[in-house]
């Protein structure tokens, strides 16, 4: 490895997204990955790239959702021109079903106060009667919906396969199963332990997920980090019924629809529980009855990243010059504005201001125990 490298620490969709995007600028990088043992949200999370609902007391936040979304339609079809696979990335608008008028009233307001400082999002509220006009398929049950023409949804393991095949075709250096054990100052740069011996790098940019709490004590960077545990159903393949991703369930291109809208607070465990399942499983039912005739043929659980106000961490560290970390639970929905606006500021320019509230100094760490959340 060449004392000049970027060593990207983190193999998901955030870390090959930031790789991808360095490779561009023609800048020579490293991507570090762990072994198949390590939990990675990149493998099972839900595909949506959305954004209603996001920004709740930051803006920013809602933003660069939206900024995100915007780029994906142009951030999919370069992946595919460079890498030949097709994310299935579609923009058809996304909707918020809601059983009950009181939740659709909630999700309107949460919208409202969200465009008042955000007036770029919008947003439409659907009654039972236009939801019925726009989804055949919804149950009679349902209150209507907040339907966003900003949300989409794509196939995550496809996004992961094409970042890492333009990754690699662009002359990214790849090195799977190699974790990375310690990282430690070398002069102007970074030595790292990994189970493959030590290695150089200029710079460090961690975006290895829930690891970046272990890491990025080693360089100055305590960021507080919780596990949350979300389960998801797969159906076998149905025609095609659902063409809006939803906050409960999304058909893929291939026909089969992914199921799950639960939030566990599990630790480090990524098992399933079968009554929440069944819960998953009413709750999809109740609104998309088609559902009940379908047989499910898998199901699993995957841990979210998630920081305590729910918010994404870009920081550089102090105390080890040329040390980055990014961290987000929306690494789909981000990988676009990603792959475009970090690469500069890792190359040694500065933050976008869009991305300076996200800093970790904003977090209060008063003991040991609130970096492990």
């Amino acid at each position: 490895m060449s004392h000049e490298d970027i060593a990207v620490i983190g193999g998901g969709i955030v870390g090959l997204a930031i790789a991808y995007g360095l490779r561009q600028k023609g800048l020579p990088v490293t991507l570090y990955d762990g072994g198949p043992g390590d939990f990675r949200a990149s493998r099972g999370n839900f595909g949506l790239t959305w954004v209603q609902g996001k920004g709740l007391g930051c803006p920013e936040y809602s933003e660069m959702s939206r900024r995100s979304s915007l780029r994906w339609q142009g951030f999919a079809q370069q992946l595919q021109r460079d890498s030949g696979i097709d994310c299935g990335f579609r923009r058809p608008g996304g909707l918020n079903l809601c059983l009950d008028p009181a939740d659709l009233d909630r999700a309107e307001s949460t919208m409202q106060a969200i465009n008042r400082v955000n007036p770029q999002l919008n947003f439409q509220r659907w009654d039972a009667q236009r939801l019925r006009r726009r989804l055949p398929a919804i149950s009679d049950r349902a209150a209507g919906a907040i339907f966003s023409p900003h949300d989409g949804h794509a196939n995550p393991l496809n996004t992961l396969r094409a970042l890492a095949r333009a990754f690699q075709l662009s002359g990214g250096r790849q090195a799977y199963n190699t974790p990375v054990r310690e990282i430690a100052r070398h002069g102007s740069g970074f030595i790292l332990h990994t189970a493959r011996g030590e290695q150089r790098a200029a710079r460090v940019v961690l975006a290895a997920g829930l690891d970046n709490v272990r890491l990025g004590r080693q360089v100055g960077l305590p960021i507080p980090i919780e596990p949350v545990r979300g389960q998801i159903l797969v159906t076998e393949r149905l025609p095609a019924f659902l063409p809006y991703p939803t906050n409960v369930a999304r058909q893929t291109l291939e026909g089969s629809v992914l199921i799950g809208d639960s939030q566990e607070h599990a630790g480090f465990s990524t098992a399933t529980r079968p009554e929440v399942l069944s819960r998953i499983a009413r709750r999809a039912i109740t609104l998309l009855p088609r559902l009940a005739e379908s047989r499910i043929v898998r199901a699993w659980g995957a841990l979210r990243i998630m920081t305590p106000d729910g918010l994404p961490v870009y920081a550089a560290s102090t105390s080890h010059p040329g040390a980055y970390a990014v961290t987000c639970h929306s690494g789909v929905t981000l990988a676009a504005l990603h792959s475009a606006l970090l690469p500069d500021w890792i190359d040694g320019g500065v933050l976008h201001s869009l991305l300076e509230v996200f800093n970790v100094q904003r977090f209060t760490l008063s003991s040991p125990a609130a970096v492990n959340r």
